[in-house]
């Protein structure tokens, strides 16, 4: 399962193998249940996930009392709060494993002794940082760009194996709409 961090960061940066046995000492593994909760609002944000495998999403309860899904996570992706998690403050959002998941995990301390021993390690994060904000700034130009059916044609478009992944109502969560509003444009597109 190592092997998989070691090569999501041989994308970005070169560690050697003695120095990859060190650094992966600085995680810890996790073993979720489809549903389970990894961070709940009110909570101080104290880790930072890498899905070896399975799925994961952060979300919020909205003035209404509705789960409004922020982002989700696959495969070698990472996810947290990120404001809470660089603070150490409570978080207003919820982590939730959508699948059973297999995560590496890591402290803020831990991490900030990391990049100390492992300076290669900060261009990793780097990148890390760099590739999220760039799908959250793509996000936020699809909301005010698309309509919402058209926002929903771009992910199918993008990421046929997502959407098809993804039970329909956390698809609706994410796109800001209701289930049942999901169901009606997905039987005009199969029509």
């Amino acid at each position: 399962m190592s092997n998989i961090l070691k090569n999501h960061i041989a994308k970005f940066a070169q560690v050697s193998d003695n120095d990859f046995e060190q650094i992966k000492k600085f995680f810890d593994i996790k073993e979720t249940c489809k549903k389970e909760n990894l961070l709940m609002e009110g909570q101080i944000c104290r880790h930072h996930y890498f899905v070896l495998d399975g799925l994961l999403r952060k979300f919020y309860i909205n003035e209404k009392g509705t789960e409004q899904t922020t982002e989700f996570a696959i495969e070698t992706w990472w996810l947290t709060d990120n404001f809470a998690y660089e603070n150490q403050l409570a978080t207003e959002f919820y982590i939730q494993a959508v699948e059973k998941s297999t995560l590496l995990y890591i402290t803020l301390e831990k991490q900030q002794r990391l990049l100390e021993e492992f300076p290669v390690m900060e261009r990793y994060f780097r990148f890390v940082y760099q590739r999220a904000y760039a799908a959250a700034q793509k996000r936020i130009k699809f909301l005010f760009s698309f309509s919402k059916e058209e926002f929903y044609f771009q992910a199918v478009r993008n990421h046929p194996e997502f959407i098809q992944r993804v039970p329909q109502y956390l698809i609706a969560s994410y796109l800001g709409f209701t289930p049942e509003y999901l169901s009606e444009i997905r039987k005009r597109l199969l029509s």
